[in-house]
């Protein structure tokens, strides 16, 4: 199922960016009637609409709040709510365009927006936001950064909710026992990682990621400690990940698993990581703001941070992007006011505010952002200095290649967990990741010309 996926999805979307027409006419139809490339409609302004969650279980509890707000307000909406565990959604969406059941709105972010729209889902919504209670509302760096990872005619396919950022949290009452300094910097990572670890006694310094999601979290820690700034060279047509710098800061990392490391976490993917980090006596634990809610629950606020990614020499700070969280209107919907509607309340002040503060994340609308809640969890207020006050480089990754997520999650993270087992050398691993991203550039760098 998922090798006829990708290359339904290969073969849309080399159709879609050669016409679109096209794709409409042999891909999708153009009936409206639950395929990528269905007109559907504006309909009544009422009725029922379906919204997919692209983090169903994580999200689920805020979202139906959301929905229970909106429908107070909207009495004559009914919004249908299926949560998705984040590990399936894409390929739920691929197999909908291709064979119809689209919802009406769906999260959409950075990492998905390229494939969608390339399949002709995706509503353009530039339109809509300027003539909406939204103009002028929203962060301009997300917008930005929604458009970029589109790839096409720097249109706007997802609404902004919220970004998420690297964090670094650590035990601040282990740190304290042993005497150690808060790990700010690589070296004091690695250091705190070492003598904070005791296996006989289950006690490790670090958990690490080698299940589903591990590529980006690696990539974090190659480039933030080899600190290269760009993913692509001078030419565009060649990627950094496997400069001999980046090779040695990825052999250096993976060698942290099973000597400091518990060995389950060749599997772990994020929620199963957090949840080893919150019951256990493990160190440090590198994941984003999504989770700062659930360490709260777990340990209480005084006994851990969560602080930016550590930084290199010369107090130099460099890390991978990390894609910011939106919504679509899905092209095929037969109510796109409705839809519509639902997507412009839930980015609204109140609405955003209270999703972001659950979720720990930084809000996309700009009065949300002035709340005081912000003030007052620490790593969200770290997150967002870091990212503004000239400290930290971004390595923008190329959401816009509509190959990135499987290039970066099924085809390499099997290879990553031989790289950890010692059964594959960080070189090999790095030159095969770089040949297929090299490839997917160089189709993309032609297809746009």
């Amino acid at each position: 199922m998922k090798i006829s996926i990708r290359r339904s999805r290969r073969a849309a979307i080399a159709v879609a960016l050669g016409s679109v027409l096209a794709l409409t006419a042999t891909a999708c139809g153009d009936d409206g009637s639950g395929s990528g490339g269905g007109k559907g409609a504006e309909g009544s302004g009422d009725g029922k609409i379906v919204f997919w969650d692209n983090n169903g279980g994580v999200r689920t509890d805020i979202w139906k709040e959301v929905i229970a707000d909106f429908e107070k307000a909207n009495p004559d909406i009914k919004v249908e709510y299926v949560g998705i565990a984040s590990t399936e959604y894409q390929s739920k969406v691929d197999t909908a365009i291709q064979g119809g059941g689209l919802p009406d709105v769906g999260g959409v972010g950075a990492a998905m927006i390229a494939s969608f729209a390339a399949q002709n889902a995706l509503e353009p919504l530039d339109g809509r936001v300027a003539k909406s209670s939204l103009a002028g509302k929203l962060n301009e760096d997300m917008v930005k950064s929604l458009k970029a990872a589109g790839g096409r005619d720097d249109t706007l396919y997802s609404i902004p909710t919220s970004a998420n950022n690297g964090v670094l949290y650590y035990r601040t009452d282990l740190f304290k026992q042993a005497g150690l300094d808060a790990p700010t910097t690589w070296d004091t990572f690695y250091d705190a990682a070492d003598k904070l670890t005791d296996a006989g006694k289950n006690k490790f310094g670090y958990t690490i990621r080698g299940g589903t999601g591990s590529i980006a979290q690696a990539l974090d820690a190659m480039y933030g400690q080899s600190g290269i700034t760009s993913f692509w060279d001078a030419s565009r047509e060649k990627t950094t990940v496997n400069d001999l710098k980046n090779v040695a800061a990825l052999e250096k990392y993976a060698a942290l698993y099973k000597k400091v490391t518990p060995a389950a976490d060749l599997n772990n993917d994020f929620t199963k990581m957090v949840a080893q980090w919150d019951s256990g006596t493990i160190g440090m634990l590198n994941h984003n703001l999504g989770s700062y809610q659930d360490h709260v629950k777990a340990l209480g606020a005084d006994k851990f941070r969560g602080i930016p990614q550590p930084t290199g020499p010369g107090g130099k700070r460099v890390q991978v992007s990390n894609p910011v969280d939106g919504m679509g209107l899905f092209k095929n919907s037969k109510n796109k006011e409705a839809a519509w509607k639902f997507i412009e309340f839930a980015t609204s002040r109140a609405e955003n505010s209270k999703f972001n503060e659950t979720a720990g994340q930084v809000p996309s609308n700009t009065d949300a952002a002035k709340d005081a809640w912000i003030s007052k969890a620490e790593p969200t207020k770290l997150a967002a200095d870091a990212l503004t006050d000239g400290s930290t480089t971004i390595v923008q990754l190329p959401y816009y290649l509509p190959d990135w997520n499987t290039i970066s999650k099924s085809d390499n993270e099997p290879n990553f967990q031989k790289v950890l087992l010692g059964k594959m050398s960080a070189k090999d691993f790095l030159d095969t990741l770089a040949e297929q991203l090299n490839k997917a550039q160089t189709e993309w760098n032609g297809r746009k010309n």
